[in-house]
């Protein structure tokens, strides 16, 4: 078989192909242009980032016949024996499977004599965390003064179970893990020079599910060009991958936007459908979420296919509302594996963030003339195609004549069991405000309230916390409060709120209907009102 797997052809082989990792890069390459060789160094970070081809390629470094150097020939006996493992001088050993103290010892042995081929032993000592207590003292001493020959290399994915002995004893770099963007770019350069077409697109995906591993990003590359017959698209690569189209999960945005609770099924299960994860598409989902935050501060730099309508969103979407939907995705994707089936679990994370939105300000809308409407007169010489449909959201008149009950606010230090009243009139703020507002009243007593909470985000001690100080301000003594999670029974905030605005909106959508100027536009030029426009004023 001469095929060689991606992720062994493209592994860098010298520090100019290392990507993402410049810190390092930097630092050994002023360390070995001086001479200012440490004697163990130790390199951290996830699996995929680099941290055995680093080491090689600094093996290479010390040991190339053209001269010690940040640039290896990559020709020499001594750089190819190091890349094909069959230099007698670079020494890799497996912790996970060589961690005792014999095996240890049997090292630290052979590292006293001079080397073979080479000018420098390399000895490389991978996942050195898995290495047994007594393993790590055995190395203690040759590791503080190890002879001048001997360079040890220690690599690890998880730093903290090294002791710190041995972390005092080395030069240590953490590797970090690659954007997507690099990743990306990477396996442009790499699929350029094997002759494969692809979608950039595509390449944007495996970027994204390699979590920051290059060789995880290339094995998936591997795959992708088989699973393509040779080629690397996007739509089947999101295929091989289960992850969620972009597009699909912009549509289940428009639909919690819209608040159109069928539509939003609809998309959901069209993608269970297709084969996408749930926790895929709340993984995909709260990333969009997250993007849309950032536009709103202007935070944003790239510009893609979606750029427009992340920026459309971020104008209509509240700031409360994007942080209540990204918390609700998060706590959604920890709660699939206690759902009934993953399916179901997504539909009722999704028809949470549904339910659970805070009031959004009337702004940017267009209030109507409270004169004679001159200036919204259609000239008469206007085409019938322009003047089709009244595209300006319209607003009802600011005083409605149906009277809506509002609630007493209560004031005073007693509590008669009114809970809404009370939640208005506590001073909260943020998650703490959504929470009284969305809970109802289980029982209360002189000292104490249990409330019911429709998710369990709501039910944590920090939270719990500011509504108790909260209701002990209020009644000037302590307060007891516990919080429980599920379904909500009686009356609460939100829903007054909902019943009073669904009310608001339905005299409001009458008062347009009604209006002799819009019904003059209707007749006179097949004008329609837009839907969802109309927005009763408060």
């Amino acid at each position: 078989m001469s095929h060689q797997v991606l992720a062994r052809k493209w592994r860098p082989r010298e520090f100019a192909s290392l990507a993402g990792q410049e810190h390092v890069v930097r630092a050994l390459t002023h360390a070995l242009q001086t001479g200012r060789i440490h004697h163990a160094y130790l390199f951290t970070g996830t699996r995929g980032v680099g941290k055995t081809s680093i080491a090689r390629i600094l093996a290479k470094a010390l040991n190339c016949e053209v001269g010690v150097g940040p640039t290896p020939c990559g020709r020499c006996s001594a750089c190819v024996g190091i890349d094909s493992g069959r230099f007698p001088d670079y020494i890799e050993m497996d912790a996970a499977s060589n961690r005792g103290v014999d095996e240890m010892a049997q090292l630290l042995d052979a590292a006293v004599y001079a080397p073979v081929a080479g000018r420098t032993k390399v000895y490389v000592i991978d996942e050195v965390h898995m290495l047994s207590t007594h393993a790590f003292n055995a190395m203690l001493k040759t590791l503080e003064e190890p002879p001048a020959h001997v360079v040890f290399v220690l690599a690890t994915t998880d730093a903290q179970k090294v002791p710190i002995t041995v972390l005092s004893r080395c030069l240590q770099f953490s590797l970090k893990n690659m954007a997507p963007a690099t990743i990306a770019a990477r396996l442009v350069e790499v699929l350029e020079a094997e002759g494969i077409a692809f979608e950039p697109e595509a390449l944007d995906e495996i970027g994204r599910a390699a979590a920051g591993s290059m060789r995880d990003a290339l094995s998936l590359l591997d795959q992708a060009i088989a699973h393509g017959a040779g080629v690397v698209v996007a739509a089947s690569v999101r295929e091989m991958i289960g992850v969620a189209d972009r597009g699909e999960v912009g549509a289940l945005i428009n639909a919690l936007v819209a608040g159109e609770g069928p539509a939003l099924m609809a998309r959901a299960e069209a993608m269970v459908d297709q084969g996408v994860a749930p926790e895929r598409t709340l993984e995909a989902l709260a990333a969009l979420v997250h993007r849309i935050a950032l536009a709103q501060v202007g935070a944003v730099s790239t510009d893609d296919a979606m750029s427009a309508q992340v920026n459309t969103w971020a104008a209509q979407v509240a700031p409360e509302d994007l942080q209540v939907w990204w918390q609700i995705a998060i706590q959604g994707g920890r709660d699939l594996p206690w759902a009934p089936d993953p399916a179901s679990g997504l539909t009722m994370t999704l028809l949470r963030m549904l339910a659970f939105r805070p009031g959004q300000p009337d702004t940017g809308r267009l209030n109507p003339p409270t004169s004679a409407p001159a200036s919204r007169a259609i000239p008469s010489s206007a085409p019938a195609a322009v003047a089709a449909t009244v595209e300006a959201p319209i607003e009802a008149p600011a005083k409605i004549s149906a009277k809506i009950p509002a609630i007493a606010v209560q004031t005073s230090s007693q509590f008669a069991g009114d809970w809404p009243a009370l939640a208005r009139v506590l001073t909260l703020s943020g998650i703490a405000r959504q929470c009284v507002d969305r809970s109802s009243l289980v029982s209360f007593d002189h000292d104490g309230f249990v409330l019911r909470a429709p998710i369990r985000a709501m039910t944590e001690a920090p939270l719990v916390a500011k509504i108790r100080d909260a209701l002990t301000a209020h009644f000037g003594r302590p307060i007891r409060v516990s919080i429980l999670s599920g379904e909500v029974e009686g009356p609460t905030v939100a829903g007054i709120d909902s019943a009073e605005q669904a009310q608001r909106l339905s005299q409001a959508q009458a008062v347009i209907q009604a209006d002799p100027f819009v019904q003059a536009l209707i007749q006179d030029f097949g004008a329609q009102i837009v839907p969802g426009s109309v927005q009763p004023t408060l």
